[in-house]
């Protein structure tokens, strides 16, 4: 079998106790040349599931998704890198799209430097192409030479100096298990956004609260066709209504106490 020459590329994840899904998340990325795990203190069996796949295994404290995903782009050593985070799969049609890209790029074809990956959710029995979430494009596939870590938390993002495009094959996202996971995630995601709005010295007014939180919902269950996925869409929009209300209360309820 003849093997075309292409470009390298290391794979980077940053986890901490996801035994329940890292393996998945894993074999997605076999094709990589270089596959980084940075673990924040895993007590399950995440580390010895990762072991079966790279020797590649560094433990670093957490000090937010921004830090942590920028301290993990230092530990790759490839040409590209790929940023998944471990309930995430690369799909396969998504997997061929890549090898392309790194042999286009090593017959100099490629003249971007980033490639913006589609998530598609699956919750709830089923793929969300409507109610919301889709189409997410996030900058996941970057020219190492040229990126840096940046954004704020939670919302932390690749930073890359040049043209960027958009891939085809999709990035499967199995963000929650069932709808008690997701209550709790968007109580901590609520969280982490509030401390940024405290930072940036925003305030919560009652029109916030109430304007913000129903234009979530007109987004996921109007504008997004949410309400084609029957009580599953009106179930979403509305939790999602809430993660807006519960953020603007905790940043209200900071202000008051400070």
């Amino acid at each position: 079998m003849t093997h075309t020459p292409r470009s390298t590329i290391s794979a980077f994840i940053v986890c901490c106790n996801e035994e329940r899904q890292i393996r998945r998340c894993l074999e997605s990325v076999r094709f990589c040349d270089e596959i980084v795990i940075v673990d924040s203190g895993s007590t399950d069996r995440t580390l010895q599931i990762c072991s079966e796949y790279t020797n590649k295994i560094t433990h670093h404290e957490w000090q937010g998704y921004v830090l942590q995903k920028r301290y993990a782009l230092g530990q790759c050593s490839s040409d590209w890198v790929l940023n998944i985070d471990a309930d995430e799969e690369v799909s396969v049609e998504l997997q061929e799209e890549i090898l392309e890209i790194l042999q286009g790029d090593k017959a100099g074809r490629v003249a971007a430097n980033g490639f913006l990956l589609n998530r598609v959710v699956f919750f709830l029995d089923r793929w969300w192409r409507k109610g919301g979430w889709y189409p997410e494009y996030r900058l996941r596939l970057c020219r190492r030479s040229v990126t840096k870590w940046g954004g704020e938390d939670p919302h932390e993002k690749a930073e890359v100096s040049g043209d960027t495009k958009r891939c085809k094959g999709e990035l499967h996202h199995y963000s929650f298990t069932d709808l008690t996971d997701y209550v709790r995630r968007m109580n901590t995601l609520s969280s982490n956004a509030t401390s940024s709005l405290i930072r940036r010295g925003a305030s919560a007014s009652a029109v916030a609260i109430i304007f913000r939180s129903f234009a979530r919902f007109l987004k996921f269950y109007v504008s997004k066709r949410g309400f084609r996925e029957g009580m599953a869409g009106l179930i979403v929009a509305s939790i999602e209504a809430y993660s807006v209300l519960l953020k603007y209360a905790k940043l209200w309820e900071a202000r008051k106490k400070s």
